[in-house]
């Protein structure tokens, strides 16, 4: 396989499922990292500062080598490399790094400079004056995960162009590894202090210490993947190297994109930050265990079809990529669909069967589950993304996605102030207003997903419609048959505990699903198992 060469669908899967594996273990060391986390530290007010301290370090690495970086350098690096000449596309390789490296430090270094002022009026306008001075100290160090980002990033990128998935879906779990070594190793370790940050026997700064550790075993997991590819990197300043232009305008409606995304995380930190203390603790890990699911079904299979769409689309085979682009929807619909039903109707035992320990209450629980109905209500829509966007970046085509995220990015904002007002209880955490904010992400996203195939079907000149429209509806009908079927067999378990109810459920919801899928004549119901354990 070169590394510019398409992969047929069975191929895609395959590869998918191996960014599957990854994404699962990354997601189980997540549980484990969540668990401790709220274990050690329930839905207080230092884990609050903790999560809200995140969002710029995230930010900048989202913005500067995460997403935005990838989705523009991979079209161009797989052009590169599919010439004869493949000295140039690693030359483009570095000259790319060494400029996403220099911008990463110099935000780093004026965000520290400016966090005393971003900070409290930006992120946590509305906490205390110790809450805030917390996060601004766990912001700061966490700065320079930002930094170690933007070269293992782009690491990410290269393997990936080389059809080599699995080292860069471990990545991610690594970071989880340092996090979970920062809450139970670290926090515990650091001397005890008289201010906000010590909870008990742990320090949450021993979670910032981790996120740094978390950085650095991401990059380094990376490196013999390159010596497998006879990569040839080094720092090179050159900004006009053939190529190099190209990634940065490309990048550049990309990094819009995603900095609406990142606007959308900020004003649901700034809206929690005046609710019940809590309430930030309970968004974030209801989006986790929503994007835990995603992640497995969605994420594995746009990672794995992103570079086979941009090879498609660079030989100019639309017909090729139309059936690539709609097979893969119709197989990731038909995983999405039962588990958001899923989520909502098991969300409460599934969140005490993962976390309820330690500081980690039944209230803390009754909000998590809260927040979880509500996000996992859009799962669809957050499907339908992470695919189609894949899709217009391997079009080069960055603009059509930020164009319909500013839509989205305006009407979550107003959603939020308006669901906030009458949905959940004021004061309240197991029953807080938090809902209205993961309800209008919810109906955005659906909304953004539906307007995306929409452009992408006109752009193709249809791409399969009633195909993806047949399978999807029958998936859905399925799905909700399976809803009704868990809820009523749950309902007569409410007495035997969480674990049981949590366990049966999910045992019943699949056979149902299937069964369902089975009756309905939903032909993934039998390819996608079968495409998946077939060893050739």
């Amino acid at each position: 396989m070169t590394p510019s060469a398409a992969l047929s669908n069975r191929q895609v899967i395959r590869a998918a499922l191996v960014v599957l594996l990854g994404f699962v273990a990354s997601g189980i060391l997540g549980v484990i990292r969540t668990a401790v986390f709220s274990s050690t530290f329930g839905t207080s007010s230092q884990l609050d500062a903790f999560y809200a301290a995140q969002r710029i370090p995230e930010m900048l690495f989202t913005l500067v080598a995460g997403g935005a970086l990838g989705s523009s350098f991979l079209p161009v690096f797989t052009r590169h490399l599919s010439t004869e000449d493949r000295t140039s596309a690693w030359r483009l390789a570095s000259a790319v790094m060494t400029l996403s490296a220099l911008a990463a430090t110099l935000l780093a270094i004026l965000l520290y400079l400016f966090a005393p002022v971003l900070v409290p009026s930006l992120l946590v306008p509305r906490a205390t004056p110790d809450e805030q001075a917390l996060t601004i100290m766990l912001t700061r160090m966490m700065l320079s995960t930002t930094v170690i980002f933007s070269i293992s990033g782009l690491l990410m990128g290269i393997l990936n162009a080389h059809q080599l998935f699995l080292l860069p879906s471990l990545a991610i779990s690594m970071n989880n590894v340092g996090l979970i070594i920062g809450a139970l190793v670290i926090a515990p370790a650091l001397p005890h202090t008289s201010g906000l940050a010590q909870m008990g026997e742990a320090n949450i700064t021993g979670l910032a210490w981790g996120a740094l550790l978390g950085a650095l075993l991401h990059l380094a997991i990376q490196i013999p993947g390159l010596f497998k590819v006879k990569a040839r990197l080094r720092p090179l300043f050159a900004p006009r190297l053939p190529g190099v232009r190209e990634v940065m305008m490309m990048m550049g409606p990309r990094v819009l994109g995603l900095a609406v995304v990142q606007i959308n995380f900020a004003v649901n930190v700034a809206f929690a930050s005046g609710m019940a203390a809590g309430s930030q603790v309970a968004l974030n890990t209801a989006w986790f265990l929503m994007f835990f699911a995603l992640g497995i079904l969605a994420q594995s299979a746009g990672t794995a079809i992103f570079p086979s769409l941009a090879a498609l689309a660079a030989k100019d085979d639309m017909e090729g990529f139309r059936q690539r682009l709609s097979s893969t929807l119709r197989s990731v619909l038909f995983l999405v669909f039962p588990a958001s039903v899923g989520l909502i109707v098991l969300g409460r035992p599934i969140v005490a069967l993962l976390f309820q320990r330690g500081e980690f209450t039944t209230e803390s629980t009754a909000a998590t589950a809260w927040a979880l109905s509500f996000f996992a209500f859009g799962m669809a829509g957050h499907a339908l993304l992470e695919v189609l966007s894949r899709a217009f970046y391997a079009l080069s085509d960055t603009w059509t996605p930020v164009r319909v995220g500013l839509i989205s990015m305006i009407s979550n904002i107003v959603l939020s102030i308006i669901f906030i007002q009458f949905i959940g209880e004021p004061g309240s955490l197991a029953r807080g207003p938090f809902a209205g904010l993961a309800l209008s992400n919810s109906l955005t996203t659906l909304l953004e997903g539906a307007a995306l195939w929409w452009l992408m079907s006109r752009r193709l000149g249809g791409a399969h419609d009633s195909y993806l429209v047949n399978g999807a509806m029958r998936a859905l009908a399925a799905a909700l048959g399976m809803g009704i079927g868990v809820w009523f067999v749950t309902e007569r378990l409410i007495d035997t505990g969480d674990v049981p109810t949590a366990l049966i459920g999910m045992g019943v919801g699949c056979v149902l699903f299937f069964g369902l899928a089975l009756a309905l004549g939903i032909e993934e119901a039998r390819t996608v198992p079968r495409m998946i354990f077939r060893r050739r």
